[in-house]
């Protein structure tokens, strides 16, 4: 069978790669987003999917819209028999959907139809899930709405952050992939349309999405730090004298401990233990703005803390 692979994202590396070892599929080439300015320095960097393709030798197509003719065009010559699709990055337009005689699917991050959209797996921890999965999706014209084709599911663990969930659907998600697509082609299996009932959508992630609000249960900051660990990462400022001090929290548990919130109720070598609107959550590791990551016993050793001291409110910066 002859495919044509769209992806960008770190999530797509995954199908891609079991896609190109599976002898059953042939791939006729690898569409992902043009380079982009990254970093500091703003240096042009390829997709990771982009970079495997490369190792793998597999030709690449990056035109800046899918809508383009002209790619298109070039899509039209390969005659593809079916177009896969993960975290590609841009919506295909109907002349793409049609184009493939067995259409287009898609390796989705949750199980349809919650979650659509662009951040499922955070949407997921942020929520205080216990359970996701991955969806082979046929693609429609719309977000996330096409017909189900197969679905697995996954536990979210009590110690997943976004990223260790985001590489275990990753492999769920190609190993569904390889497997669905066989006996979809064959017939064997009839897309079902989603169901109307449970239907979210999880919006693009912002920066700003990681301030911490003191103010919320312990358990809701405790899910907010872990959804959105590593980027764009759970911050906080603690008052000082001279200005509020940009601080990332990586690793915290929930303490049973109560106070004002944003207040630091101790600091020592077991944790900074800070007042939330409901309990506290005691925090293992941080990170000063420019500095390591550190156990908060390293970091206090050179930045100390005390009972007393307060991390600002989100309404009050």
């Amino acid at each position: 069978m002859k495919i044509v692979f769209m992806g960008t994202a770190e999530l797509s590396r995954a199908s891609l790669e079991k896609l190109a070892r599976d002898k059953t599929f042939s791939l006729a080439a690898v569409v992902t987003q043009p380079d982009r300015p990254k970093g500091r320095e703003l240096k042009s960097q390829a997709s990771p999917v982009k970079i495997l393709a490369g190792k793998l030798k597999l030709p690449v197509l990056q035109p800046p819209k899918a809508r383009d003719e002209r790619f298109i065009s070039e899509l039209r010559q390969l005659q593809p028999d079916l177009i896969v699709v993960a975290a590609y990055g841009q919506i295909l337009p109907r002349d793409i959907l049609n184009l493939p005689k067995f259409g287009c699917l898609n390796v989705h991050g949750s199980l349809l139809p919650k979650h659509r959209g662009a951040s499922p797996i955070q949407s997921a921890i942020l929520n205080g899930e216990t359970e996701t999965g991955v969806t082979i999706m046929k693609m429609d014209a719309g977000l996330d709405t096409g017909e189900i084709v197969s679905q697995r599911r996954a536990p979210i663990l009590p110690e997943d952050n976004s990223q260790t969930l985001h590489d275990r659907l990753a492999r769920l998600g190609a190993d569904l992939l390889v497997e669905t697509i066989p006996d979809y082609a064959a017939g064997k299996i009839s897309p079902r349309p989603q169901p109307k009932e449970g239907a979210t959508y999880a919006a693009k992630i912002k920066k700003e999405d990681g301030r911490i609000d003191w103010s919320g249960p312990a358990e809701k900051i405790l899910n907010r730090l872990r959804a959105f660990t590593p980027w764009p990462g759970a911050f906080t400022f603690l008052k000082t004298e001279v200005k509020p001090r940009l601080l990332k929290i990586w690793k915290a548990e929930i303490a049973e401990k109560s106070g004002n919130a944003g207040e630091i109720l101790s600091a020592d070598k077991n944790g900074i233990v800070v007042a939330c609107g409901k309990n506290a959550l005691r925090i293992l590791e941080l990170q000063r703005e420019g500095g390591r990551r550190l156990t908060a016993e390293q970091f206090l050793a050179g930045f100390p803390m005390q009972a007393g001291n307060q991390f600002m409110l989100a309404q009050t910066l």
